[in-house]
């Protein structure tokens, strides 16, 4: 084998090769067809990226470098054929860009290029974060509007006390969490109330709606319970024409439960239970229960002959008669009362238009109601306030249906000297 130089490439010449050159030559050992078909195709390649034939026959030259080597018993060509490849590619082409006049040019234009693509990936982050800086908050606000709802309307609702009707329990001002899901949510503000398998019982505070509320809609109904939800308590757009909060709902003490019967007797309350056949005295039944919440009274004792003497005058002032000087000075001490008994007032006055007009069915149904005691229907709960003299109670509008009771009381939160549970 004889190797020469002609014309810059490496070439074999085979001297036993004289009289056909179409003769297969042959190869070293070790060697395969693969080589050779892979440097050719490596050839191909860089002629169509590059149109430089002179760096594609360099390419070849490589090869043939690679074959003599193969020659030599210390050297393994195999080995030379993938590396030699990869560092004449990096050469090749950082000699085409080294060799272009714009080579500095087109390195500033990238990295021109480059920052003003990040900067302007900045500034318009920042405009988009801007925008919607006011869409941030309203979101903000509407999540948290839903989660008070949702608390309110299922869970806990905040309440704040109005009157003194449960003083001591409850005074005027306090705020007061309920428990709205222990005898079954609302589905929606004023529209359908869930049943619950636990039901208000004697002696539980109870909200419930006042039966003496004339509704101005279900649409008004249901924003005006919204809003004073949102608010906890504290807006309610339900006025009268006076500006005053019109009285939606009532917090009260259950004290009569189905099947009870009860009367009134100079303002302290008598129950005959389901079944029994006598009635006994609220204090004390409340005494041997263990429950220790204070039944508060304004009027004194001994002032019940002048408001029954009120009651009977009042009587003749309906009938059209002259009023006696005697009621009159018998009456006159009940002027000056801070609260009177109007169940006692209520039951004289009945009394003496029963004697003046007996035929009056409506003197006598009116009446029996005070001497016969009120009756506690099936599915209705009795609510009376712990300040007797200052509530309006199931005295003046009856017992409530249990579907009305909302929730149970369940501690003070604020003012926090007066922080703790309901009882």
């Amino acid at each position: 084998m004889i190797v020469t130089k002609e014309k810059g490439y490496y070439k074999q010449h085979n001297p036993e090769k004289v009289a056909g050159r179409n003769k297969p030559q042959e190869q070293p050992p070790g060697k395969t067809r693969s080589n050779l078909t892979f440097f050719r195709i490596t050839v191909q390649c860089g002629k169509q990226f590059n149109n430089r034939s002179n760096q594609a026959d360099s390419l070849l030259n490589l090869y043939y470098f690679i074959q003599i080597c193969g020659y030599s018993k210390e050297l393994d060509p195999h080995s030379l054929i993938l590396p030699l490849a990869v560092i004449y590619g990096i050469i090749w082409q950082m000699s085409n860009i080294v060799k272009s006049q714009d080579f500095f040019a087109q390195i500033e234009r990238i990295t021109e290029n480059y920052l003003t693509r990040r900067k302007t990936k900045h500034r318009i982050k920042k405009e988009k974060r801007a925008k919607n800086q006011a869409l941030d908050w309203l979101g903000a606000f509407l999540w948290a509007a839903g989660m008070v709802l949702l608390i309110n309307q299922y869970l806990v609702q905040a309440y704040r006390i109005p009157s003194g009707s449960m003083i001591d329990t409850l005074n005027v001002g306090d705020h007061v969490f309920v428990n709205k899901i222990v005898y079954g949510p609302e589905l929606l503000p004023g529209v359908l109330k869930l049943p619950s398998p636990v039901k208000p019982k004697r002696n539980d505070i109870i909200i419930f709606e006042n039966p003496s509320y004339i509704s101005r809609g279900p649409v008004f109904d249901v924003a005006q319970r919204v809003i004073f939800m949102l608010t906890l308590s504290i807006v309610d757009i339900d006025r009268d024409d006076a500006g005053d909060p019109r009285v939606h709902f009532l917090i009260k003490r259950a004290v009569g439960e189905s099947g009870d019967r009860f009367i009134m007797e100079n303002g302290e309350m008598k129950i005959k239970f389901a079944g029994e056949d006598r009635y006994v005295d609220e204090r004390g039944y409340n005494l041997l229960r263990g429950w220790k919440h204070n039944i508060r009274r304004l009027m004194p004792e001994d002032q019940y002959p002048a408001v029954v003497a009120e009651g009977r005058a009042i009587a003749w002032l309906e009938l059209g008669l002259p009023v006696p000087d005697e009621l009159i000075a018998a009456a006159s001490p009940a002027r000056d009362l801070r609260s009177s008994d109007y169940m006692a007032r209520d039951q004289a006055r009945l009394e003496t238009l029963r004697k003046a007009a007996p035929h009056q069915e409506r003197y006598a149904m009116l009446l029996a109601r005070h001497r016969l005691g009120w009756y506690i229907p099936e599915g209705r709960m009795l609510p009376m306030g712990d300040n007797r003299d200052n509530s309006r109670d199931g005295r003046d509008f009856g017992p409530v249906r249990i579907s009305k009771i909302l929730g149970k009381g369940m501690i003070i939160y604020w003012p926090y000297w007066r922080m703790g549970r309901i009882k």
